[in-house]
């Protein structure tokens, strides 16, 4: 698949995620539309799930597809109100991402919602 294709393909999937993320936070990021497996661009995965990172600017809830691309993200908060969000998200039928590690932008970042409360 060319690049655009990807692209084209990876912002109809990732605007579906991004709008289950406005209709439980109230603002939601379209974030990565493609991805880079073996070197070829790809669109993110139709599949979805949901987990909660922490970003420079606070706590971020997150819709991920399988492979960990982050396509949606609601805005930096604290801790509790992201961990609200995906629970809300979880409620909703999103599973959980059930690995340690998503990829965000051009970074990789650790889940945190089954971190222990401080």
């Amino acid at each position: 698949m060319q690049y655009f294709q990807a692209v084209q393909k990876g912002k109809q999937i990732a605007s579906k995620s991004q709008m289950k993320m406005f209709d439980i936070a109230g603002f939601s990021m379209l974030t990565l539309t493609t991805k880079k497996i073996d070197g070829k661009f790809e669109p993110v995965g139709e599949e979805e799930f949901t987990a909660v990172i922490n970003s420079p600017d606070g706590y971020v809830a997150i819709i991920v597809d399988k492979d960990g691309f982050t396509k949606a993200q609601s805005k930096a908060l604290e801790k509790e109100k992201s961990l609200e969000i995906f629970r809300k998200l979880r409620e909703s039928g999103i599973p959980e991402y059930p690995g340690k590690d998503i990829q965000i932008w051009s970074e990789s970042r650790p889940t945190i919602q089954n971190e222990n409360s401080e």
